[in-house]
């Protein structure tokens, strides 16, 4: 397996990484801790080095990987995040508390270095931008973090590109973590370009649009109680109809290559930029397997233009995602 380099720093990682915010948020009840913790060590063995996780999913979650990695953390390169401390209902909707004044950022980094067992965070990201604090003050406190050796390198998730140029100035980045599938393409506008530009990582989260494009979901399936899939609108009857033409361009190029439809959407993604590492999230054994054998997808240019020109011509309603 052809391993990905983090931005600059000379951090080798899987191809594609693991988002471990199923496990415990989101997507149902909690998974089994035993389980995950199995299915974590698991991951490793089968080649995967590069996981995902943030306290605002639980601290459960952090603590999981810490219960999972420990005897092993020289074998894992650890993504967690800071700048969200909570949640609160404003006008009946639910809104993510901010912080990311020094002395939080710090008090939230020694909560995560504890729950996971670790003296260091490999990678750590800004959750999301807070608007009462420059990007010059947290890419300092994140400079005196490294030079402390509490963290190896920084990124940022959903920010803007004036801040992501604001902040690498100060003190660089290795990767910005954004949505990114066939179905929300938004990061070829500009991010790409910037990454080149930088020399940062494309951490892609959602890379199947939350299961959407494996293929596996029709408009009769049923979500359980607690999954956000209920209430999202790619999901729907109506948009999953809108959008089956895409769904079938996917499973005829599978079909072809001997493959499952997720198979082909990473290795599709792979393809795009050097720099992409998709982070799908999983708990089940067989996904791992799955999801890791796009990796070893290999398609063609003429197969590539094949599928660009064919998602060209989809009209995929991103009203809806």
């Amino acid at each position: 397996m052809q391993k990905r380099t983090l931005g600059k720093t000379g951090i080798e990682v899987s191809p594609i990484g693991l988002g471990t915010m199923g496990m415990d948020h989101a997507y149902g009840p909690q998974a089994d801790r035993g389980e995950m913790v199995k299915l974590l060590r698991e991951a490793v063995e089968l080649g995967y080095n590069f996981f995902d996780t943030a306290v605002v999913y639980g601290e459960e979650n952090e603590i999981l990987l810490g219960e999972a990695f420990e005897p092993i953390r020289d074998q894992v390169v650890i993504a967690t995040k800071f700048g969200i401390t909570g949640q609160e209902v404003v006008d009946g909707q639910p809104q993510n508390v901010l912080n990311s004044q020094p002395d939080s950022i710090r008090e939230q980094l020694e909560g995560s270095l504890k729950r996971l067992r670790t003296d260091t965070i490999d990678l750590y990201y800004q959750h999301r931008v807070d608007p009462d604090v420059e990007p010059e003050t947290v890419a300092q406190t994140m400079k005196e973090l490294i030079e402390e050796g509490k963290i190896r390198a920084w990124g940022l998730s959903n920010a803007p590109i004036d801040y992501i140029r604001r902040a690498h100035a100060v003190c660089p980045l290795v990767a910005i973590e954004n949505q990114y599938s066939m179905v929300w393409r938004k990061p070829e506008n500009e991010l790409f370009d910037l990454c080149e530009e930088l020399g940062l990582s494309f951490v892609a989260y959602s890379p199947l649009g939350n299961g959407f494009l494996s293929g596996k979901y029709t408009k009769d399936t049923t979500f359980p109680k607690g999954d956000f899939r209920n209430f999202m609108g790619r999901f729907k009857p109506e948009v999953i109809d809108h959008n089956q033409a895409l769904l079938d361009v996917i499973a005829n190029v599978a079909k072809q290559k001997n493959a499952t439809s997720a198979q082909i959407v990473f290795a599709w993604e792979l393809a795009q930029k050097p720099f992409i590492i998709p982070i799908p999230g999983t708990t089940k054994l067989h996904r791992l397997k799955e999801n890791l054998g796009g990796t070893e997808i290999e398609l063609s240019n003429s197969e590539l233009k094949s599928i660009n020109e064919a998602l060209a011509k989809i009209d995929v309603d991103e009203t809806h995602f």
